[in-house]
């Protein structure tokens, strides 16, 4: 669920087969059809076919109520003392959202500039002006599809079956993929991030050039999103890139789809609950078809010579007319 600081990806050529051999799935798919397989006992109920999304009840707004925690200062000091950039967001937090100048003041002087975020940004836009790196997915395989990945889902979803199921009802979201989710973004909760998000995302803001407008969006939502959980904004941990949670929520993502759902009053992605429904809900809210294959192998009369990479599309028509052709009816 993260927003990467990458975009793109290889140009490729692709090889097809011949029927019935060299079928492949995207990494998430494999991921979910190997728990499957390992989960035993603990196998889920049938799920339904098009169950409606549950609706959803409006986050109020709380301009009233200040953000927590005891900051105040006449000005920014420590490592972003001085930063012009940084003022005027602070005007801006002021003036749009009602929040209060001495508070953010004192907030962003406790901000910590992190250099190593920075420096391995530097890297991988170099990277990124290089030969694009040629591959699949296959070459994630061996991360994700290990025993270690395997038995910790197993382990979750023995754990979490009533949740599971739940969301399965309530967004039509099969449990397979929610566990493909966790297990790709933080191995179910094992590897959250260390990063204070105010750093990461104050970091970014303003002092990664190239992304400065996106970051300095996700830390306005941050702020109001701590303003909305009632949460000190200095406490919570992440990623270095300032996404939250079992299911890595950038704080944009947060405030649009995560969902309280252990319905405790409050939306808590570091909890099992809320992020497996959460996740099921920001699937629903993005076009997910319950019921609906999620990808279906092709068959090939010939090798096919087609451009592919992460923006590629083609229409059915397309690929039939390059000697390709659905393996299974395509609805």
């Amino acid at each position: 669920m993260r927003t990467s600081t990458r975009t793109g990806g290889p140009a490729a050529r692709i090889q097809a087969r011949r029927p019935d051999r060299g079928r492949r799935f995207p990494p998430l798919v494999t991921w979910v059809l190997l728990v499957a397989a390992g989960l035993g006992g603990c196998s889920f109920s049938p799920e339904p076919v098009a169950p409606p999304p549950r609706p959803q009840q409006p986050v109020l707004e709380r301009p009233v109520e200040p953000l927590v925690g005891s900051y105040r200062a006449d000005r920014v000091t420590g490592d972003f003392a001085g930063y012009a950039s940084l003022e005027r967001f602070i005007e801006l937090m002021a003036s749009r959202h009602g929040l209060d100048r001495a508070y953010l003041n004192g907030l962003f002087s406790q901000a910590r500039r992190r250099q190593w975020t920075l420096d391995y940004l530097a890297r991988s836009d170099r990277e990124m002006k290089g030969p694009p790196a040629v591959g699949g997915w296959s070459r994630y395989r061996e991360k994700f599809l290990d025993a270690r990945h395997l038995d910790a889902g197993v382990a979750f979803a023995r754990r979490h079956r009533a949740a599971l199921e739940r969301a399965g009802r309530e967004y039509g979201v099969p449990p397979g993929y929610i566990l493909g989710i966790l297990a790709v973004e933080t191995n179910f909760g094992a590897v959250l991030g260390r990063d204070r998000i105010l750093d990461a995302l104050t970091t970014l803001s303003f002092d990664y050039a190239r992304r400065s407008a996106f970051f300095q969006s996700e830390l306005e939502q941050f702020l109001l999103m701590a303003r909305q959980e009632r949460l000190d904004p200095a406490r919570p941990r992440g990623s270095f890139a300032g996404a939250m949670g079992l299911g890595q929520f950038m704080p944009s993502s947060f405030r649009k789809w995560a969902v309280d759902f252990n319905g405790d009053g409050r939306r808590d992605l570091w909890h099992p609950e809320d992020a497996i429904g959460s996740i099921a809900h920001y699937f629903a809210r993005h076009g997910w078809q319950a019921g609906q294959p999620v990808v279906t192998p092709l068959n090939a009369s010939t090798t096919v010579d087609l451009q592919a990479g992460l923006d590629t599309r083609y229409s059915l028509g397309t690929l039939r007319r390059a000697g390709l052709s659905p393996a299974a009816p395509c609805r």
